[in-house]
């Protein structure tokens, strides 16, 4: 017993531990902006509910997401060289934090307002995901890249689910906007830990060269001898197909359960809990069963249960239907993305593992600008989110295809 104690307070176990809260604090912008609240907010009050609302949302996510994705690779190679995994992280939770806070004085008409400012929260987020998301291989053994992967996926929902405890008094009494500054709390107090006592693993490499002139090089030898890497960029490949379609279904749901099946908010707040509890244990299940089966295995089972999702969303006509479809999406949501970063990391050269990571992000976020634009663009035209819904099916069919070719040794 006293043995099982020392290894759970162990070092390795603390580090996994400080990183997971930050996974904690962060989904609540997750949940509250990008997905539910701000979303809905957005669409009914700040484009005073028209049709175009869907395309200006759809432009926000779109242009915040080309613009992480031209400077994640960059970011990532210098950080190697620098070892500043940290600093990069700090500023760019600041600027989504900060962001966030600042979406409370958008009011009705306020578009331009609305979007430059969640365009600065939403880089913020996700740009720092690129240093996050590669202190993976540093936490853990590769033999446990699967679960501690899918623990840190299950500790952002269960965040999500305390955040959405915590602003649901707000959203049933009509103070909406009271929302975003108290998710930006809630993701500057648990991502304290991480910059306070999670090391950066690899030391400060002096050099009379300029920073932007390091990201260059470093990247130009990248591209240069990307023959080296061919199975890796299949994977990306791959991954910016399939995580196409999670993404448009992540930034629309909120707003497709409104429009579409006239949820209210309250009753969104329910659905969301209740995704967010499946997703837990989809995150958990499926970290397990890739690092026992493979994770590329386990990626092409949770990419056909979205397939069933988005079948299922674009057919259903109530609104238990919903919660029902919404349940099997949870299970699919955590695991496909938490199985994907641990299966990036066992591809990744370990001397190169943060400038690839930029790639990563640079696939994974290039990929949100195609989907949400079409699903956009789709709906503003046909005037039904139902056939725009089906648009992101042939996103996940074409991932899994090439998924098929990777091999993950």
């Amino acid at each position: 017993m006293n043995s099982y104690w020392q290894k759970l307070f162990s070092p390795q176990y603390r580090k996994v531990f400080y990183w997971s809260l930050f996974d904690f604090g962060n989904t609540s912008f997750s949940i509250t902006i990008v997905t539910f609240v701000f979303a809905v907010y957005f669409k009914e009050t700040v484009a005073q509910n028209q049709p175009i609302g869907d395309f200006y949302w759809s432009l926000g996510t779109g242009v915040s997401m080309l613009i992480v994705a031209l400077v994640s690779p960059f970011l990532g190679a210098l950080a190697d060289h620098s070892a500043g995994k940290k600093r990069f992280l700090l500023i760019f939770t600041l600027l989504c934090i900060f962001s966030t806070s600042f979406l409370f004085f958008v009011d009705a008409g306020e578009i331009l307002l609305g979007l430059l400012l969640f365009i600065l929260a939403n880089i913020g987020f996700e740009a720092g995901l690129v240093f996050y998301d590669s202190f993976l291989p540093e936490i853990t053994e590769e033999k446990n890249f699967g679960r501690t992967s899918g623990f840190g996926f299950a500790m952002g929902y269960v965040g999500s689910f305390v955040s959405l405890m915590i602003i649901l008094p707000l959203v049933t009494n009509n103070l909406v906007k009271y929302s975003f500054p108290v998710s930006a709390i809630f993701f500057l107090l648990f991502s304290i830990p991480l910059f306070l006592f999670l090391p950066d693993s690899k030391k400060y490499t002096k050099s009379n060269k300029s920073y932007f002139k390091i990201g260059i090089e470093r990247l130009t030898y990248t591209f240069t001898h990307i023959k080296e890497y061919r199975n890796l960029v299949l994977f990306l490949v791959s991954f910016f197909f399939y995580i196409e379609g999670v993404n448009t279904a992540i930034y629309f749901s909120g707003i497709y359960a409104k429009s579409t099946l006239n949820f209210s908010f309250l009753e969104l707040t329910l659905f969301f809990v209740t995704a967010q509890s499946t997703a837990i244990l989809g995150s958990i299940i499926f970290g397990i069963l890739g690092d026992s089966i493979g994770q590329k295995k386990t990626i092409l089972i949770t990419l056909l249960i979205w397939l069933i999702v988005i079948l299922g969303a674009a057919l259903i006509q109530t609104k238990i239907e919903f919660f029902v479809i919404g349940s099997i999406a949870g299970l699919g949501m955590g695991s496909t993305q938490s199985i994907s970063r641990s299966l990036m990391s066992k591809l990744t050269p370990p001397e190169k593992k943060t400038e690839f990571f930029g790639f990563y992000s640079m696939f994974g976020k290039s990929s949100a600008i195609l989907g949400p634009i079409v699903f956009g663009l789709v709906s503003w035209q046909t005037g039904s989110q139902r056939v725009a819904i089906l648009t992101t099916g042939l996103f996940f069919i074409i991932g899994m295809l090439l998924l098929t070719r990777v091999k993950e040794n």
